[in-house]
This record gives C-alpha cells, sequence and structure tokens, in this order.
C-alpha cells in the first residue's frame, strides 16, 4: 500500500489546530465551505463533485485527529485512512502536525492529484490554525 505523508511545524497550540480539524469553523477556514456533520460522520462538498466525501470521525485529540471515508464517492478512498498526529514540536513552541493519507493501491490514478492537493491543504491548514482568518480551498 501506498500513503500521503506531511510533517509541518506551526507555533499554535494543539488545542487550536485541533478546532482547525475538529469543528465546523475550523474545517470551512482552510479546507471546503461545504462542511455538515452529523453524529461522527463529516460530510464534504466540493465544487463539481457529484456527492459529498462521508468521513467518520474515529479520533478527535489533542493528540490525534482520525477519519475513515465510509462513502462510495470518492471510490479510490475507499478502504484508506486519514490521520493528523499532533505533538510538542520538538524544536521550538507549537506543534508538530504529521499528516498521513494511507492504505492507497500503489497504482492508483488518484495518488499523485491526492498527495498534490493534500499539500496544499497542509499550507491552508497551517495558515488558518495561525491567523484565524478563513481562506478555504474549495467554495462552493
Amino acid at each position: 500500500m501506498s500513503e500521503i505523508t506531511f510533517q509541518v511545524d506551526t507555533p499554535v497550540d494543539r488545542a487550536t489546530v485541533l478546532r482547525a480539524l475538529n469543528s465546523h469553523d475550523g474545517l470551512t477556514g482552510w479546507w471546503t465551505t461545504g462542511v455538515d456533520r452529523k453524529d461522527d460522520i463529516l460530510f464534504f462538498d466540493f465544487p463539481d463533485v457529484p456527492e459529498p466525501f462521508r468521513l467518520r470521525c474515529d479520533e478527535a485529540s489533542e493528540d490525534r485527529v482520525a477519519w475513515t471515508p465510509v462513502g462510495a464517492f470518492p471510490p479510490h478512498w475507499a478502504g484508506t485512512t486519514i490521520t493528523w498526529d499532533l505533538s510538542d514540536n520538538p524544536d521550538a513552541d507549537g506543534t508538530r502536525v504529521l499528516f498521513r493519507h494511507t492504505g492507497w493501491q500503489p497504482d492508483d490514478p488518484g495518488l499523485p492529484p491526492a498527495a498534490y492537493t493534500w499539500g496544499r491543504l497542509m499550507t491552508r491548514l497551517t495558515e488558518y490554525a495561525e491567523t484565524g482568518k478563513p481562506d478555504p480551498f474549495f467554495t462552493l
């Protein structure tokens, strides 16, 4: 299996990063304006996408946020998991964020564009956590 991995350091505390990853205002601040939640299922809508991405929130703590895709769309996300491990930055004040999207089939043609998009999203996530200024990558 293949995975997408990024590590970023941010001067903000873990609680701030967790809010960006696990609240409506946080998720709409850096990812997409189309966010809804019902119990543990997050629904993400994107422009020109036929149905929302459905992700089950398996964990949301100051150490880790973990999601499992549970919807039929996008089909190439089936069997993958998405995690953000949060730890103290060993080199400075703030938080180290280790992102992983694991479980990809090695020859999946969706892997390279997803990796590119996740890289851009990690930049938006850290900028939002640091400034509090919404700048979602996708807007409806």
